[in-house]
């Protein structure tokens, strides 16, 4: 008998076009393969050093936002990465992300997860 995982694994890949199921991982190893703790550490120095430029993260949200433009410098910096692929660009574009989406101040701010059709493109 199918558990519910198997059913929702099912409708995943059928729903992508997949007709042979490939192998899929079990939850500790995606938790182990889909990630990168290099990453997390260069972004977690670079925060620690961002709170003696900017201030405290939990004291940004606090006041209603950072006053800066997050969003306009990780676009600056994706094309920065894009022109010199300077992996350091990389990590500050997602602690940016992390800080607008804890401090942001943009009028329509919410979340609404969905699958909008935008995935990444092979280069």
């Amino acid at each position: 008998m199918k558990c519910t995982i198997d059913h929702l694994r099912e409708h995943l890949l059928t729903s992508l076009g997949m007709t042979t199921p490939q192998r899929v991982p079990d939850l500790p190893e995606l938790q182990r393969s889909q990630w990168s703790p290099e990453f997390e550490q260069l972004q977690r120095r670079r925060l620690i050093m961002g709170a003696f430029r900017y201030g405290l993260l939990d004291d940004q949200k606090a006041a209603g936002g950072n006053g800066y433009d997050n969003v306009g410098s990780l676009i600056r910096r994706a094309k920065l990465y894009q022109a010199t692929g300077n992996l350091e660009h990389l990590v500050d574009i997602a602690n940016l992300a992390m800080v607008e989406f804890v401090t942001g101040e943009h009028p329509a701010r919410h979340f609404a997860a969905n699958d909008d059709g935008e995935h990444t493109e092979r280069a």
